[in-house]
């Protein structure tokens, strides 16, 4: 018995003429908003504002970043932005260097590393990061 195995799943099938469906709904969406924004407002000031969503309907339909859609990007950035961050400082080599200044003369003081247990080091950065949100 033969079967058929599917092909090319990694390319959307066009539907409407050269367009994908996404595409298609990405534009349909970018010339109403285009539409209702001519309607509402004086032309000399739509214009200003019809660019830009015209920009971002096709920069949507057709702009890819790496292989990947631009609303992915869009997505990411997003996240980055909206998200809580945690910036931790690690040095390269085992014991990190510090100096101290005592009356005016430095004297390199060995600062030992957080613990060394790893699951010590876990949990502290597990309540961190319960902390920042």
């Amino acid at each position: 018995m033969n079967f058929q195995v599917p092909q090319f799943i990694e390319v959307e099938d066009k539907i409407f003429g050269p367009l994908t469906f996404k595409q298609f709904i990405y534009l349909a969406g970018g010339a109403g908003a285009i539409f209702i924004i001519y309607t509402l407002l004086p032309l000399w000031l739509g214009v200003w504002l019809m660019i830009p969503v015209a920009l971002l309907a096709l920069a949507l339909a057709f702009y890819k970043i790496n292989n990947r859609s631009f609303i992915y990007v869009l997505e990411a950035s997003f996240n980055y932005l909206l998200h809580a961050k945690l910036y931790l400082w690690q040095r390269k080599s085992g014991v990190a260097q510090a100096t101290q200044i005592v009356l005016g003369a430095e004297q390199p003081v060995a600062v030992p590393k957080l613990s060394a247990s790893k699951l010590r080091d876990l949990a502290w950065s597990l309540d961190v990061k319960e902390n920042l949100k």
